[in-house]
């Protein structure tokens, strides 16, 4: 008879098979924090002061939990690199694109397509297992759903070759950033890694914020709350769950869950500010769900 698990490893356990999804919830606040802080501070400017609270808060952590820093010189390089990569470039991208006017929907469909070139690329290179068709059906599905969330969105507002760029270079920075970290980040402490990241993005964020941006801060309610939501849930919560993520599973699969982003947006923006929610929208979510499903439980090829 197999023993029972002592209760710490079944929690344990728990907690690991519940880490996708309160990730997906965590990324797909990042919208709602947007809508509460874009009013009230430049995006440059809001996530320097975003990385800074960061720090701060991390600091705390590692000055109470005393975790190892990474082992080498290298290895802060490579993790400066892809914190200038996901933190900076990534939502430095999407902030400034929606700022600069394009519609919220048309950005979430360009970062919506991260998934299919993660899986294009690592099946091309050979990194990973190929990918089944029944995974190639799930990223097919996946794609399709987001298409159903945001295509009335769509032509909503401006759209030119600046905002669509500025999203594509997001887009472009959080693809190479996952791919970057998996292939050359060694196993290391969340904290510390997501300290050495944080200081590499604000490092990218910080002059460019002092060099382009002259809109002032106003420090109203609302960008205190945006800004609480940011650093403690996004940021330390969101980010750590990515790194951890990252390095447990394939790239693809883990790509995948931010296909469940705009679904989640959705149903958000639905509970908080009352958007409707057409048969379409619904249609997505489930097709959505269903692709990630396929993408993560179908075995690959070897």
């Amino acid at each position: 008879m197999t023993p029972a698990p002592a209760p710490f490893e079944a929690r344990s356990s728990l907690l690991i098979a519940a880490m996708p999804a309160v990730f997906v919830f965590i990324w797909s606040s990042g919208f709602v924090t947007a809508r509460l802080g874009m009013p009230h501070a430049p995006p440059l400017s809001f996530l320097s002061w975003r990385y800074v609270g960061s720090l701060l808060a991390f600091a705390v952590w590692i000055a109470l939990s005393r975790p190892a820093w990474p082992r080498n010189v290298a290895q802060w390089g490579h993790l400066a690199v892809t914190g200038a990569l996901m933190h900076g470039g990534y939502l430095g991208g999407v902030w400034a694109g929606v700022k600069a006017g394009l519609p919220a929907g048309t950005s979430a469909l360009v970062v919506g397509l991260q998934p299919v070139i993660t899986a294009l690329w690592v099946s091309y290179t050979g990194q990973e297992q190929r990918l089944s068709r029944m995974q190639w059906a799930g990223l097919a599905a996946g794609f399709a759903g987001v298409l159903l969330v945001v295509w009335r969105k769509l032509g909503s507002g401006d759209v030119n070759a600046w905002n669509l760029g500025l999203t594509v270079f997001a887009l472009a920075s959080i693809t190479v950033g996952t791919l970057y970290q998996k292939r050359h980040v060694l196993a290391c402490d969340v904290r510390t890694a997501n300290f050495v990241q944080l200081l590499s993005a604000l490092g990218v964020t910080a002059p460019l914020a002092l060099l382009l941006e002259t809109e002032p801060i106003d420090l109203a309610p609302g960008f205190y709350l945006a800004m609480g939501w940011a650093v403690l849930v996004s940021t330390v919560g969101g980010s750590s769950l990515l790194f951890m993520l990252i390095a447990r599973g394939a790239a693809s699969r883990v790509t995948s869950l931010f296909y469940l982003t705009p679904p989640c947006t959705a149903l958000m923006a639905w509970a908080l500010f009352g958007e409707p929610l057409s048969g379409l929208t619904l249609a997505g979510l489930a097709l959505t769900a269903l692709g990630v499903w396929l993408v993560v439980r179908q075995p690959s090829r070897p």
